[in-house]
């Protein structure tokens, strides 16, 4: 894939978290999140390259949606697979609270799994446990693993979990080992990222989320030369047949990085709310400042871009 190709992704988030952006704190989440959908559509469009969107925005919500098979760009030019989320966090953003972002990857066609809207069960680590991490096993067991090869205890390590009743008897393993824990309200994405980013202080993510983040997530660690494992955790017979439909046949199977996401991949997102490792969307008099980051994983070239935007120039934000 042309390189350029990341750097246009750029433009595609920084337009949805600007539109998201304007919502922020309203309290309504879909309000924001068809903002994000509008405005990443519309940039998509105007594109030249050959997208189709293989794993969509919210299947679970009501907002209108960036929908899986939805044919983006302008039909010339490289094909390519999409994997996006407009908003990642509309909550967050309704609410005004950190880790909100636009998101997007891009591979080549067929190298995204086509996953289901159901959950998956998922831990992502860095580079340094890179290899160490087995899904099948305990959560004591990794966090033990982990803490090896990162030469320190496992009191030292910190686990981001998203606050769902379903993690209870996961946070209480983690407690009972030692570690310590941030959980969070939404946002597996940024919390994947996070994982890979040194100074964020997270060392694992664990738990269940989004089936469709979890490859989105997968994008963004493979260009951070982290690692991850998934498994697909069915909630009721409907989502198994339409998985069966979407060509998977190992219902227990356990996903590794080059599973979800393989190829060259590229990845790039824009804050929408202040974050770990990405400032949110700052307006001013005319205009508006954004921060970004795009890698890929060929290269492991990762590069942060700060932009400023004049909306006299650009009547559409």
């Amino acid at each position: 894939m042309d390189r350029n190709l990341a750097l246009e992704m750029v433009r595609v988030t920084e337009a949805a978290a600007l539109a998201a952006a304007r919502l922020m704190g309203r309290g309504d989440n879909n309000a924001a999140d068809q903002a994000a959908v509008d405005a990443m559509r519309r940039t998509l469009n105007a594109i030249n390259f050959d997208g189709m969107v293989v794993i969509g925005e919210g299947e679970r919500d009501e907002a209108p949606m960036l929908y899986i098979g939805e044919k983006v760009g302008s039909g010339e030019g490289p094909k390519v697979d999409i994997a996006l989320d407009p908003l990642e966090g509309t909550n967050l953003t309704a609410m005004g609270e950190p880790n909100a972002l636009a998101v997007i990857a891009i591979a080549r066609h067929g190298h995204f799994l086509h996953a289901p809207d159901t959950y998956m069960q998922k831990i992502v680590v860095g580079h340094e446990a890179k290899g160490v991490i087995d899904i099948l096993q305990s959560p004591t067991w990794n966090l033990r693993e982990i803490a090896k090869v990162k030469k320190c205890e496992i009191q030292d390590l910190t686990v981001i979990i998203l606050e769902r009743d379903r993690h209870k008897e996961l946070i209480a393993e983690c407690r009972a080992a030692g570690a310590r824990i941030r959980l969070i309200r939404d946002g597996d994405v940024a919390a994947a990222i996070a994982t890979c980013v040194a100074d964020t202080g997270i060392d694992v993510l664990m738990g269940m989320g989004g089936a469709p983040e979890g490859v989105i997530a997968a994008a963004a660690v493979r260009s951070l030369n982290g690692d991850m494992q998934g498994k697909l955790a069915w909630r009721n017979d409907n989502e198994i047949e339409r998985a069966k439909k979407m060509g998977i046949t190992d219902l227990n199977k356990v996903y590794h990085l080059d599973d979800l996401a393989s190829g060259d991949v590229m990845f790039a997102a824009t804050g929408v709310t202040n974050g770990d490792f990405l400032k949110g969307v700052r307006f001013f008099g005319g205009g508006a400042e954004t921060h970004s980051m795009v890698m890929r994983s060929e290269t492991g070239t990762i590069r942060k871009i700060e932009a400023v935007h004049h909306f006299a120039k650009k009547p559409n934000y």
